[in-house]
């Protein structure tokens, strides 16, 4: 298996993700919708770090690598490349309390629409930029 190859299959993994995510935010679960969009933002910023011949961490928000790499994405602008940042880093943050939530923070009532919409328009960004930086259709 090639770098490549690893990186167009999370690539696969993350727009099939696109497709919950709709579904999620119609149905109103938000929390699921926030959850499902970070690992997509996850997924797509691997592919691009393995496109590059970079081994991604093993970690949720690889943002920072982006960064330390960012002259491996010639093509990827300086305003792109905070905006990847920051969605990785919101949506990492919010990882674990939209999916567990905690004994004062339930999940299902903390987030709503905005949420939702906020995360949507982030992961689907992150996916349009990683799409175009490997350049798969």
């Amino acid at each position: 298996m090639t770098n490549r190859s690893l990186a167009t299959s999370y690539l696969l993994k993350a727009r099939k993700r696109l497709l919950v995510l709709e579904l999620l935010q119609r149905e109103e679960a938000y929390s699921d919708v926030v959850r499902e969009a970070q690992e997509l933002v996850e997924l797509a910023l691997k592919a691009m770090l393995r496109q590059a011949g970079i081994e991604p961490p093993k970690w949720h928000d690889v943002s920072g690598t982006v960064r330390d790499y960012h002259s491996r994405f010639p093509t990827l602008t300086g305003e792109e490349l905070e905006r990847l940042i920051a969605a990785s880093i919101w949506l990492r943050k919010e990882r674990e309390s939209s999916l567990y939530g905690d004994i004062d923070f339930i999940p299902t009532e903390q987030y709503g629409p905005d949420a939702g919409v906020r995360a949507i328009d982030d992961a689907t960004f992150v996916l349009q930029v990683a799409t175009r930086i490997l350049g798969t259709p």
